[in-house]
């Protein structure tokens, strides 16, 4: 008599279709410097490298973005997540919905030393510094930007 385990069972690589899998797969991305790749129905729409600010589970009036700024994943604006190990043992991820796919990798913080061009550093605080003040400016009625 064969008995199914409750649980399923990976090492290094998978398909999770469960909410709570797909968030603890994606907590290690939290706070950190991610590069993606959008692809529709197999072509390639968008990339960039952006900071994930956020992980969500069972907020259904949060939406999923990507930018260059901020990263927020909503764990049910997807069908399952598909994971891999590359060979520098850090992990890829391809959140899927529908034809839509998200490839998500670790952002390289340091280059080989004959790269050419700027490499993709994590953002760090000086010895200082406690906090970062940002200032969002907008253009007053009469075309001006404003004094915030």
């Amino acid at each position: 008599m064969t008995l199914e385990p409750p649980a399923k069972f990976f090492v290094n690589s998978g398909l999770v279709s469960s909410r709570s899998d797909i968030h603890n797969l994606l907590r290690p991305l939290l706070k950190q410097t991610v590069a993606y790749r959008y692809f529709r129905s197999g072509q390639l729409v968008g990339h960039g490298t952006g900071w994930v600010e956020r992980i969500v589970v069972e907020e259904p009036g949060t939406s999923t973005f990507f930018t260059p700024l901020s990263i927020c994943l909503n764990v049910d604006s997807f069908e399952h997540l598909e994971f891999e190990t590359r060979p520098d043992q850090l992990l890829a991820y391809t959140l899927v919905q529908g034809d839509e796919r998200i490839v998500i990798e670790f952002a390289p913080v340091h280059g080989a030393a004959e790269a050419d061009g700027p490499v993709q550093q994590a953002f760090r605080f000086g010895a200082d510094e406690e906090y970062v003040q940002m200032e969002l400016g907008g253009l007053e009625p009469g075309g001006e930007p404003g004094p915030f």
